[in-house]
């Protein structure tokens, strides 16, 4: 006897996989816009701002929505869940799950935000809120450090945050982003500003002018890495185009707050900055990638380039603003050039450069907020004017975020090369009463930790290596003689365990394990030595690389205090 197998037929166009449901694709649509009237609306570098919409509308990523977003956008579902899932503000719930609900409570764990009192504060607001209609949770650096510790309902962020301030925002329904009074147009060009850029544009400042005199200026990237600028436009002139220009404003080094201060105040300026920037190199765009913890200056950048199209300085989708999601790792540029392009920020393997393959695989500028600022403000005040800025040898002016233990923490500016000790003294009113230096991270969370007795030394580039350090995007932070070092330690190595892409074993388990050893009741210092060389020789990107600086700076440094407090063996 035969016994014919039969298979079932399959239907065709049919998706595999759970079936679409008419109605989420039909409300994308109304939200987003409708995809078969205006196909760029699939490409692939908008998805990221499409989940932005959906989050901002319902206040969570339902999964019938994103296989509805699939369907939207003509992707995989693989590719929007793994997006999805890799930046921390957006809350995919599956469909077996609650929504969270309807306020969620951010209260910042940076280190300036803990030595403020965040963790008891969380505990407080955690054991006075009602979970089914608040949630309470952690939040890395928000780049608010001199107002610390800070806390966000919402989009709304509360600066010395309080119980009963935060209470009282969520009892009011303010969640909304705080008002920014920023320079408008015609006030900036009343003041000559686009002077610059018009003389560009018209042929009265050639393009090798510009790279002679900023040349001459010293003008180094200021986002971390110190590339100087007339190199870097070189770099991408060199390359064939068409080419690109990139705005980095996702500073989320802990302690890092000074691009917010200029966006906040000087817009325009910025602005010029960025778009002469681009004229140099011919950009066909400009892309902003602005960090989400930043919502009202998304407004406010929108607006201000909406004056610009108006008054026809730009073209319309000339200048195009994107918002970060909530990831660390896309303050490197070539993370944040897979953000832009709508994908996880994953950093690239280099060479080749992004100057070379970057936006779109095209050869792109990428610049730091503070160093397109200082374009137009230089060149009216002049090279020679700001190279002869600057202490104990060094050129120019930098924006210090200091915050922790001073009497006045914010954005200083100083000259390049000034000291701790000069910082401390002429621009920060000195210690908080009470409070004696025992160290300080010249560089932000990955820059390692200086004690009082280095605080004397140069903070500019190239002045700190033989230190174990570097001043990075200059955000210092000042410790003191009543900071416990081991939570000082915990602090930065978690957030880094946190940030991590996942991307390469070295930074992936290395800073879990580094992590698990610091909360020994005694640290074994050969093992974190060794791991320590294997996470900066073999990880991928300088997260990874510059993760274990913290800890080796305290080995090397602070011995001391570590043996005094038992953390170490004496000797």
């Amino acid at each position: 006897m035969t016994v014919e197998i039969t298979q079932p037929k399959r239907r065709r166009g049919r998706a595999r996989g759970r079936e679409l449901a008419p109605l989420a694709l039909a409300g994308l649509r109304r939200l987003l816009g409708d995809e078969r009237s205006d196909p760029s609306l699939q490409r692939r570098d908008r998805l990221i701002e499409h989940l932005h919409g959906i989050q901002d509308a319902h206040g969570h990523l339902a999964m019938v929505e994103l296989r509805a977003l699939a369907a939207y956008m003509n992707l995989p579902m693989a590719a929007i869940y793994e997006t999805a899932t890799f930046y921390a503000h957006f809350d995919v719930v599956h469909d077996d799950e609650a929504p969270p609900p309807a306020v969620t409570v951010r209260v910042c764990d940076s280190l300036s935000c803990q030595l403020a009192g965040a963790e008891a504060l969380k505990a407080e607001l955690e054991a006075g809120a009602a979970p089914e209609a608040v949630r309470v949770v952690r939040a890395p650096c928000m780049g608010r450090c001199d107002s610390a510790p800070v806390v966000e309902v919402g989009h709304h962020h509360v600066r010395y945050a309080s119980v009963e301030g935060v209470e009282a925002v969520i009892d009011t329904g303010h969640f909304h982003p705080e008002t920014i009074l920023w320079e408008r147009l015609a006030d900036y060009r009343e003041a000559g500003g686009y002077r610059l850029l018009n003389a560009c544009r018209d042929g009265e400042v050639s393009v090798e002018r510009l790279i002679e005199a900023f040349e001459h200026a010293g003008l180094r990237g200021l986002g971390g890495a110190g590339f100087p600028l007339y190199r870097k436009w070189q770099a991408v002139r060199a390359e064939p185009g068409p080419r690109y220009a990139v705005i980095n404003a996702d500073e989320g080094e802990p302690g890092t707050f000074k691009d917010r201060f200029y966006l906040e105040r000087e817009t325009h300026r910025f602005l010029e900055g960025a778009l002469v920037g681009a004229w140099v190199v011919e950009a066909e765009a400009l892309y902003i990638y602005l960090r989400d913890e930043y919502p009202g200056l998304h407004r406010v950048l929108h607006r201000a380039i909406g004056e610009l199209e108006e008054a026809g300085l730009v073209a319309p989708g000339y200048i195009v603003l994107r918002r970060g999601a909530g990831a660390y790792i896309c303050g490197e540029e070539s993370a944040l050039i897979e953000s832009l392009e709508g994908k996880p920020g994953k950093p690239r393997h280099r060479p080749p450069y992004v100057a070379q393959r970057g936006l779109f695989d095209r050869p792109t500028l990428v610049n730091n907020v503070e160093t397109v600022y200082w374009i137009p403000r230089i060149w009216e005040q002049g090279a020679e004017w700001f190279a002869a800025q600057g202490r104990h040898g060094r050129r120019g002016l930098r924006s210090f975020s200091v915050s922790g233990r001073v009497k006045r923490p914010g954005v200083h500016l100083a000259p390049a090369g000034i000291t701790l000790r000069e910082l401390l003294e002429e621009y920060c009113g000195g210690m908080a009463e009470g409070h004696h230096l025992l160290g300080y991270l010249p560089g932000g969370a990955s820059g390692g930790i200086l004690p009082a007795s280095k605080a004397d030394i140069p903070l500019d580039f190239d002045t700190l290596q033989e230190h174990g350090c570097f001043i990075g995007s200059a955000a210092i932070v000042v410790l003191s003689d009543q900071d416990d070092l081991r939570a000082v330690a915990s602090n930065l190595l978690a957030f880094f365990a946190d940030e991590s892409c996942g991307q390469c074993t070295p930074c992936r388990m290395g800073s879990e394990k580094m992590l698990t050893l610091l909360e020994r009741d005694e640290w074994d210092v050969p093992q974190l030595e060794r791991l320590a060389r294997v996470m900066m020789d073999a990880s991928i990107c300088g997260l990874g690389q510059a993760a274990p600086n913290p800890v080796i700076s305290l080995l090397r440094d602070f011995r001391g205090e570590l043996a005094g407090r038992n953390l170490i063996a004496k000797g």
